[in-house]
């Protein structure tokens, strides 16, 4: 796979912030941080209105799922905007679409719950935020629902996170994998992540 690798991250209404601005953080860094840069990360919408997450936080697409570049690597974040898109056939065809074409698909928190609708959880472990173990089962009961780990892989392309700041370690495990442990190690230094100064 040649650098960079495109980043693509979903956003909607009710994103539950963190879910959505960890990742992009983690890639952006480990993006500025390396030569070449090994990532080029964007966001998409259903459309190219700006979407109000949690707390009346705005963003604005910068592609729609109709014209997006092809990602490698699709992060699904969560938030209370997921429950009214599992009835969005469109988005769910669309992700379920991107499954076969990504390099990576991941989840974030209750972004689960849209890999779920989408049948790609089915007969395998995967996990979400804590709150929300009984509503992935009730979506696929095939699934076993992965307690108290920070992200689990579900398949040999597709990976969850649990809740919320959980994306950020599975965006930095990303990171490592696909651009080695000093991009990694740039990436937690640039981000202070988990640094007592």
């Amino acid at each position: 796979m040649s650098n960079p690798r495109n980043v693509a991250l979903l956003v909607f209404d009710d994103i539950e912030i963190l879910d959505f601005a960890g990742p992009y953080e983690v890639f952006n860094v480990a993006s500025e941080t390396t030569r070449p840069a090994c990532f080029y990360v964007y966001n998409v919408g259903l459309s190219l209105r700006p979407v109000i997450g949690r707390g009346r936080f705005t963003v604005a697409p910068q592609y729609s799922i109709d014209n997006c570049p092809q990602a490698d690597i699709l992060v699904i974040p969560g938030g209370f905007g997921t429950r009214p898109l599992m009835k969005h056939e469109g988005l769910i065809a669309w992700v379920r679409d991107q499954s076969t074409k990504v390099e990576w698909l991941l989840s974030v928190c209750t972004g689960a719950l849209l890999l779920a609708r989408a049948g790609l959880l089915a007969d395998a472990r995967a996990t979400t935020h804590h709150t929300a173990y009984k509503e992935l089962k009730a979506i696929s009961p095939s699934t076993t629902v992965v307690e108290g780990e920070r992200f689990v892989q579900v398949s040999p392309s597709i990976m969850t996170a649990g809740g919320i700041s959980a994306g950020i370690d599975l965006s930095l495990h990303m990171v490592e994998k696909l651009a080695g442990r000093q991009s990694r190690a740039a990436t937690e230094e640039e981000m202070e992540y988990g640094s007592s100064r």
